[in-house]
C-alpha cells in the first residue's frame, strides 16, 4: 500500500533494479518494508544487547543501554519521559524464556519459525544441535559481525512450518543469487581463509539441527554454500537503540534556550564516554532480508537511504533527492567516509564485499582518475572519524 516504487529487470549483469512509480520528493518516504526474515548477530546478543526476538527492538531503556555501554550504573538521563520502551508490554516464550517486545512479536515468531527453534529447557545446554550450531559459528565470525547463521535457521524453519511450503521457497527464490565462483568468494569473505573446512563443519551441525527432506538442496554442500552467498549478499544490516531514540526525542523538545545548550552539551559528552569504553557498538544489531530494498543497485551518490526510525525491524526507504517517475531508486552500500574516497578505493570495497564495480554517473566522471589508493588518502582518512562517528550515532 502507497509504496511509490517497483522493481524491474534491467540486464543479466545486473540483474533487478528499482524504479519509481510517481515523483517522488526529497524527505519523503518511498516505503517502508518488514523483512521475510531477520535475526539479531549473536555475539551482539552474547554481549546483552537486549532487542525483541522478533523485531530487534531494543528492550532496554535508554537509562539502562547508556548505563551499560557506560559500564556506569549511576548514570541518570534526564528528560526520562522521552524514552519509547514499555516494559510492561514484553513477554517471554513461556518454554525458552527468550523475549519479545510484545504479544504481537510473540505470536508473529511462533507462527513463523519459533516452533521449531525453540530450544526449551536446553536454552542452556551446549550439546543441544542448535547451541552447538550458534557456539561454531561465533568461533568462526567476530565482531564487527556482518551476518549470522541464524538468519539461514530461520529461513529453514519458516520453510519447515509453512503449510504452503513452495510460497515460502518461491519468497527466498527472489533474491539475487550468484554463480559457483561468486558464491565461493563471499564464502570466503564471511569465513576468512580456512572457509572450505569451516563451510563444511557448518554445514554437518546446521544438517544435525535442521534437515529438512522438502528442502533437501539446502544441505548440499552446492546448495549450502548458495545459501550462504545469497544471505552475504542481500542481507540488510539492522540496528536498533533506544538512547538514540530517546535522543531523536530530546532534540524535538521545544526548550528555553539555556536548558538546549545544557542538554545538548550532556548528550555530546554523553556520547564521547560511551566511545571510549564501548567504541563503535552502540546499537542491538541484526540483519535481514527485505524483498524490494534488495532490488535497490548501488551509487556513489544515492538518491535514496535506508533507516531504521521505529526502534525496530521495519526499514524506511527516504528520497535524498526529488526522483522523477520512471527514474531508478539507488542506495549507497558504502558509509560516508567511503563514499569520499578516491574511485579506485570505493570501487576495490565494492569489488570485494559485493562483487561489481560500480559505473554510476560519479564514477564515470572520474573514470580518467590515476587507479592507485593514494598516500593522502590513507593519511586523510583519520580525520575524518569524528564525522563518521556523528553519522553512525544518527542513522538508526
Amino acid at each position: 500500500a502507497g509504496i511509490a516504487a517497483e522493481a524491474r529487470f534491467i540486464s543479466s549483469a545486473k540483474g533487478k533494479g528499482l524504479f519509481a512509480t510517481k515523483n517522488i520528493r526529497k524527505g519523503e518516504t518511498v516505503f517502508v518494508e518488514r523483512p521475510v526474515v531477520s535475526s539479531q548477530f549473536l555475539w551482539n546478543a552474547l554481549y546483552n544487547y537486549r532487542a525483541c526476538d522478533h523485531c530487534l527492538r531494543a528492550l532496554e531503556t535508554a537509562e539502562e543501554n547508556a548505563q551499560r555501554l557506560l559500564g556506569k550504573s549511576s548514570l541518570v538521563l534526564p528528560h526520562p519521559e522521552q524514552c519509547s520502551i514499555r516494559k510492561d508490554l514484553h513477554q517471554q516464550c513461556p518454554r525458552c524464556q527468550v523475549t519479545y517486545c510484545s504479544a504481537e512479536c510473540k505470536q508473529a515468531a511462533l507462527e513463523q519459525y519459533h516452533q521449531v527453534l525453540c530450544l526449551g529447557p536446553s536454552r542452556d545446554d551446549p550439546t543441544h544441535p542448535l547451541n552447538k550450531l550458534q557456539e561454531a559459528w561465533r568461533n568462526m565470525h567476530y565482531p564487527p559481525e556482518t551476518s549470522s547463521i541464524m538468519l539461514m535457521a530461520r529461513m529453514v524453519a519458516s520453510v519447515k512450518q509453512a503449510k504452503d511450503k513452495e510460497w515460502w521457497i518461491k519468497a527466498f527464490s527472489q533474491f539475487c543469487s550468484k554463480t559457483a565462483n561468486e558464491e565461493e568468494e563471499i564464502v570466503h569473505k564471511l569465513l576468512g581463509d580456512k572457509f572450505k573446512g569451516q563451510l563444511e563443519l557448518l554445514r554437518l551441525l546446521f544438517t544435525e539441527a535442521l534437515y529438512d527432506e522438502h528442502l533437501s538442496r539446502w544441505f548440499t554442500p552446492e546448495g549450502f554454500r548458495s545459501l550462504f552467498a545469497l544471505v552475504g549478499t542481500n542481507g540488510q544490516g539492522i540496528g536498533t537503540s533506544s538512547l538514540s531514540q530517546w535522543v531523536h526525542a530530546c532534540d524535538a523538545l521545544d526548550l528555553p534556550m539555556l536548558q538546549r545548550e545544557e542538554l545538548d552539551a550532556f548528550i555530546d559528552q554523553l556520547y564521547k564516554d560511551i566511545e571510549k569504553e564501548s567504541g563503535e557498538f552502540l546499537n542491538c544489531e541484526g540483519s535481514g532480508l527485505y524483498v524490494l530494498q534488495s532490488c535497490c543497485n548501488h551509487s556513489c551518490i544515492p538518491n535514496a537511504e535506508t533507516s531504521f526510525p521505529e526502534n525496530n525491524f521495519l526499514l524506511h526507504l527516504t528520497a535524498l533527492e526529488d526522483i522523477e517517475a520512471g527514474e531508478e531508486i539507488c542506495i549507497s552500500y558504502l558509509d560516508c567516509c567511503q563514499r569520499e574516497r578516491s574511485r579506485h578505493s570505493r570501487n576495490k570495497i565494492l569489488r570485494e564485499n559485493y562483487l561489481f564495480t560500480c559505473s554510476c554517473p560519479k564514477c564515470l566522471a572520474q573514470a580518467d582518475d590515476p587507479d592507485v589508493t593514494s598516500d593522502e588518502e590513507e593519511e586523510g582518512e583519520g580525520e575524518t572519524d569524528d564525522a563518521e562517528l556523528e553519522d553512525e550515532m544518527t542513522d538508526v
